[in-house]
């Protein structure tokens, strides 16, 4: 028996059902790597951001996000290189979707009842996604964004519905605007650590906020 075309299980039409101690034998998903790329990077080296963003309140399939990840990491590492950009796969397969069996081969008269107890097997796994959410995120240097953006626009034809290609004015995957940021950084008022940043408030001991002063200055 082939597999059921997805457009059974486009719409999000009942609750989230995930795999618990109720829901069991639930096959893995396809998609098993979320950040591709230089992920280690810091987040002073790549200040561009790309979001891929869904347009519909939809199920995406595993096999679609996997398919989604592969077509945009080839092409980003055939024009930028595999150290010049950190995809990161925003969304997460936990519903699972399920199919009542019907055979089909000779003597299945006496297997199959029908619609009788037609509560289905557990089949695959499916993301969950709402209008404006995040799909795929990107960030790289400037130099590189008509690569990065064509290659979320390749990205798109692997998933259902409609999907929207953004230009952030955020820093990388911080949430501080690009120039905001330099300033903060500038001040002291921003740490960073891995690919964000933490913010460093005006409150607390008088000593913190001279180690902050040194640090700036270069003294340590």
């Amino acid at each position: 028996m082939g597999r059921r075309p997805a457009r059974c299980y486009r719409y999000c039409k009942n609750k989230p059902y995930p795999k618990s101690r109720f829901c069991r034998g639930v096959p893995d998903p396809k998609i098993r790597i979320f950040d591709l790329g230089r992920k280690k990077a810091r987040v002073d080296e790549f200040p561009l951001c790309v979001h891929l963003i869904s347009k519909e309140f939809e199920q995406i399939l595993s096999e679609a996000l996997e398919a989604g990840r592969i077509c945009a990491n080839k092409y980003l590492v055939k024009t930028c290189g595999k150290d010049a950009f950190h995809l990161r796969m925003r969304l997460h397969p936990f519903h699972v979707i399920r199919i009542n069996k019907m055979l089909s081969c000779a003597g299945a008269d006496r297997l199959q009842t029908g619609m009788r107890g037609a509560f289905g097997k557990p089949q695959g796994t499916v993301a969950r996604v709402h209008i404006g959410q995040k799909i795929m995120s990107v960030r790289a240097k400037e130099q590189h964004k008509e690569n990065v953006i064509e290659a979320l626009r390749r990205a798109k034809f692997k998933f259902p519905g409609r999907q929207k290609v953004h230009v952030s004015k955020r820093w990388g995957f911080t949430k501080w605007d690009a120039e905001e940021y330099e300033e903060m950084r500038a001040d002291g008022r921003l740490r960073p650590d891995g690919c964000y940043c933490h913010y460093r408030g005006g409150h607390g001991p008088l000593a913190n906020w001279m180690k902050i002063q040194r640090e700036l200055r270069g003294m340590e």
